[in-house]
């Protein structure tokens, strides 16, 4: 193996090599080296102690990341990289962090302690990779697995649980048999972990390219960190539209959509008000009236609790509400329906309403997945309007309060919904964004008021 690892990278191993010391790239960058991928970091295990890697980088700057643990961060060449000096870890009282570390002279002492083998490895120019517990084996077979006893792993920091299934969606692993029945057996643990953790890693599960099938086989153990959407396993829809349950319906929905956090969290939730809105009528079917809402409110209540930001949540629950509103009536142009949620929505999150769309049609039966066209012709129709001059919103109009105001309009209340009911008008296609339009239209409706 001979990686292409960034000179500040080596510097920093030359350096430390240089002073006595032995230095190796540790952890996922070497994992994803490995693998034939380009690492985002770059981490340096040493025999050095703390202040002997302060000593050997004097000179450059500096960041105390961890002294307690071991850990300094130096910039190279303007890049961060944390080196951290060989470890045993002491006791986990709270299943989260070590009690207390302990330095070592032995690079296996501290491979031991890491938690899966593919993030054990270790490498140098000049000894080349370390691989003391079968990491590349089980990169070759597709398999994460802990070090040493899963149980004992897990039992240490059970955040390990959420990266054991992370790593599993994000790299299209399997997860081997001990490491998986020891995620099940202390699945309860990970209530332990504290809620923006867990928001984290759940986040970079479902962005990746397995979510569907780790979110599925592995539900018992994520149902722990997402008790609100608990009702959704099992539950059939009784319906022609669908082959799936609630459950595995929104994990293929996950699937179906681009991997972008809010689309992906959108898609994951957009039907978990269905339980609780679940009737069947006389000859069997299953009906979810008042859903979109529900699930909204779950969403936002989920995502709360996780501690996600308020502008991550109010999106999407708004996504999550919209999903089954109807932009493409069977007759008529959608135009006023598109102007009207890119001006709720933004751009952005337009397109995003319509990949969930999309997503939700694809995860339908496959009888009823020709959907997905109506929303391609939306997404080219949108694109031609946001091509020509915007009107979603009221500063995009063509008049403003003041040329209102010096067409005869008091300041106060009225001004303002006159220029709301103009923008209505524009987004309806009821008149031109024109000046001379607008302030006829203006006119017309005061005295309509008037009459």
């Amino acid at each position: 193996m001979t990686p292409d690892f960034p000179e500040y990278a080596l510097q920093a191993i030359a350096r430390l090599n240089a002073a006595g010391f032995e230095a190796f790239l540790v952890g996922g960058c070497v994992r994803d080296a490995v693998m034939g991928r380009r690492p985002n970091d770059y981490d340096l295990t040493t025999s050095a102690l703390p202040d002997q890697i302060e000593a050997v980088f004097a000179g450059e700057r500096l960041i105390e990341t961890g002294l307690k643990h071991g850990t300094v961060t130096v910039l190279l060449s303007g890049q961060p990289i944390e080196i951290t000096t060989y470890r045993r870890d002491g006791g986990y009282s709270d299943h989260r962090h070590p009690d207390q570390v302990t330095f070592t002279p032995l690079l296996r002492d501290d491979l031991a302690r890491r938690d899966f083998t593919v993030n054990a490895m270790a490498w140098n120019p000049e000894t080349g990779l370390e691989d003391p517990f079968g990491g590349q084996e089980d990169l070759a077979r597709r398999v994460i697995r802990c070090v040493g006893d899963a149980e004992r792993r897990f039992d240490e920091d059970a955040l390990r649980i959420l990266r054991a299934l992370r790593f599993a969606a994000q790299l299209d692993f399997g997860v081997d048999p001990a490491t998986a029945a020891a995620a099940a057996a202390l699945r309860r643990s990970l209530e332990l972990v504290s809620r923006e953790r867990i928001a984290a890693e759940l986040t970079k599960l479902l962005c990746g390219p397995a979510a569907r099938r780790v979110l599925t086989e592995f539900w018992p153990v994520l149902a722990v960190c997402l008790p609100e959407l608990a009702p959704m396993e099992g539950l059939d829809q009784h319906s022609p539209y669908h082959c799936y349950d609630v459950l595995e319906h929104s994990a293929a929905a996950v699937e179906a959509a681009p991997p972008d956090r809010i689309t992906r969290w959108a898609a994951l939730l957009h039907d978990a008000g269905k339980p609780a809105c679940f009737t069947r009528d006389e000859a069997g079917r299953g009906h979810f009236y008042g859903h979109a809402k529900v699930s909204a409110q779950i969403a936002r209540e989920l995502l709360t609790r996780l501690r996600f930001d308020k502008d991550t949540v109010r999106r999407v629950s708004q996504l999550v509400e919209l999903h089954d509103y109807p932009i493409d009536p069977p007759e008529g142009s959608p135009d006023r329906a598109v102007r009207k949620l890119i001006g709720k929505l933004g751009p952005e999150d337009f397109f995003r309403l319509l990949d969930i769309k999309r997503a939700d049609a694809l995860a339908h039966h496959p009888d009823y997945r020709g959907r997905t066209a109506a929303c391609d012709r939306l997404e080219a129709r949108a694109r031609e309007l946001l091509a020509q001059p915007p009107c979603f919103t009221v500063k995009d109009l063509a008049i403003d309060g003041n040329d209102l105001l010096a067409a005869g309009v008091p300041a106060g209340p009225e001004l303002g919904r006159l220029l709301n009911e103009l923008l209505s008008a524009v987004v309806e296609d009821r008149t031109p964004n024109e000046k001379s339009a607008l302030l006829r239209l203006a006119r017309s409706l005061r005295e309509t008021d008037q009459d």
